[in-house]
């Protein structure tokens, strides 16, 4: 699902009435149905509904809606903010339409307030501006907007909260936005959607599909998309009857350090769970036991050092690469793994430590392979692009590091997305907070070494991997729940997440 910016919503909006033969005044009708339709389903008429509404076409979907809420019995109140006299078209034929029904609470504001009283059992439904603002709200809507987030009311927004901006609000003001408990978008979601910070504004969200232009969106330029499950399930790959382990490719995961075998082991076991034919897990001498007895199906193999990763491995005898999770930070360490990878001619997945030791020793990042993977959680891509006021700008940093390193860019989060070096970004539907624990990443690494083993690019291993990762978080967290998880029980859960895409997707050709 690709995440369009405002601006072209606002032009899908008018593609689709100029070529499909629909006017503004019906597409809005459509809009508010269905606005109504979800409020209905969520609150009965014991609340009473106070429309907060704009001059502009946002305005003109919350007076559409308070009309069908009067026409179901519920009790109604809109203010509409009309300082400067000038309303648009749609929003005037809204307004003639309510009061054409008889509808009385109607107040139009064109300069003092006298603002309603609002209690916890009022919902107002926040119209007052939609995707077209492009600068901080201030004076009186402040003011307006400050009342409502001050009171007990429940608050649910009309295609995004008034005052936040769709895609960056890297200079707006946060007190000047509306906090919303619910969110009904228009069509797609915004990119401020996917924002933690923006959580607490926008609430719970939800699409509302009022028949824009199809021919519009598919042909709209975008670097931001949601990555979906048949996306997902048309990547992976078929298996032959006649295959063998050789045919699945042999990968060599070096990872652990005293202290941190865990990492390995939760590594490990994730790429044999995700296909991978044959898996070489390097460790220093000090985990080797762990690694023979808790991961049979691997081999091991020791590296000089007793402690510590110190010595960089010959790679012929492999497909695919990963580095990283706990091997710490010794600079024996940060030398070998700068060796091991100034001359890879593997595909690679770099984690944890490997990133920590690149954001110290900058001046060799420019040796790291072309299409290498990358996966940083916010503080490891902060060490290295440096400290970030939100999360617009630390996606914007993250795509010009991958496109200066020509590598893939895994940042993980709630909305992990993966950052391509041509600046495409897809967004994971899949996660929930319960893999928000210590290791969580190194299931990940694990995963992306196996599909790269097997031969999927880095783009298919990246938005896969992250995906079945994700999809096994939601797997775990279904059988016991989110605060008891931990990486160990994604592991544990990956062969139904694979299981449940690869049958899904058998059951949709046939």
């Amino acid at each position: 699902m690709k995440i369009l910016s405002c601006l072209q919503q606002k032009q899908a909006d008018a593609y689709t009435v100029a070529h499909e033969s629909v006017l503004s005044i019906n597409l809005m009708e459509k809009a508010a149905t269905l606005l109504t339709e979800e409020i209905v389903a969520r609150y009965d008429k014991s609340h009473r509904f106070v429309v907060f509404a704009g001059a502009g076409n946002n305005g003109g979907d919350a007076v559409a809606v308070a009309r069908m809420l009067f026409q179901r019995n519920y009790k109604v109140e809109v203010y509409l903010f009309n300082t400067t006299g000038a309303m648009s078209e749609d929003c005037v034929t809204n307004v003639k339409r309510l009061q054409q029904n008889g509808f009385t609470g109607y107040h139009e504001i064109s300069s003092s307030f006298d603002p309603p009283k609002l209690g916890s059992g009022d919902v107002v439904v926040d119209g007052l501006f939609g995707s077209g603002l492009n600068k901080p709200l201030s004076g009186g809507f402040a003011a307006v907007v400050k009342y409502i987030n001050a009171s007990q009311a429940t608050v649910i927004a009309i295609d995004l909260p008034s005052g936040l901006m769709g895609e960056d609000n890297s200079y707006n003001i946060r007190q000047h936005i509306v906090r919303a408990d619910l969110t009904l978008s228009i069509q797609l979601p915004k990119l401020a959607f996917f924002f933690a910070e923006n959580q607490e504004l926008v609430g719970e969200w939800k699409l509302l599909d009022i028949g824009i232009s199809r021919e519009f969106i598919e042909k709209a330029e975008t670097d931001y998309a949601i990555t979906e499950a048949d996306e997902v399930r048309a990547l992976i790959k078929p298996r032959n009857r006649f295959a063998h382990k050789g045919c699945f490719g042999h990968g060599l995961l070096i990872a652990g350090s005293y202290g941190m075998a865990g990492a390995s082991v939760l590594a490990a076991k994730a790429a044999l769970r995700s296909g991978i034919g044959k898996l070489t897990v390097h460790v220093p001498v000090c985990n080797h036991v762990v690694l023979q007895t808790s991961v049979s199906e691997a081999m091991v193999q020791d590296d000089l050092h007793e402690r510590f990763f110190a010595e960089p491995v010959d790679l012929d005898a492999y497909q695919a690469l990963a580095i990283g999770p706990g091997i710490g930070q010794e600079e024996e360490t940060a030398l070998a793994t700068i060796d091991q990878l100034r001359d890879c001619y593997l595909p690679v997945v770099l984690d944890a430590d490997a990133l920590n030791i690149f954001s110290t020793h900058r001046n060799h990042l420019n040796h790291l392979p072309k299409n290498a993977i990358l996966t940083p959680h916010m503080k490891e891509l902060e060490r290295i692009v440096g400290r970030c006021s939100n999360s617009f700008e630390r996606l914007s940093k993250a795509k010009e590091l991958a496109a200066y390193l020509q590598c893939y860019i895994v940042l993980k989060g709630a909305w992990s997305v993966v950052i391509t070096p041509a600046g495409k970004c897809w967004f994971n539907p899949t996660g929930n907070p319960g893999m928000a624990t210590s290791g969580s990443g190194d299931v990940l690494t694990g995963v992306l070494l196996a599909l790269l083993a097997q031969g999927y690019g880095p783009e298919e291993a990246c938005r896969l991997g992250t995906y079945v990762h994700g999809l096994a978080g939601d797997v775990a967290a279904h059988r016991m729940g989110e605060i008891s998880m931990t990486a160990g029980d994604l592991v544990l859960a990956l062969p139904e997440a694979w299981k449940l895409l690869t049958e899904t997707g058998k059951k949709s050709k046939n």
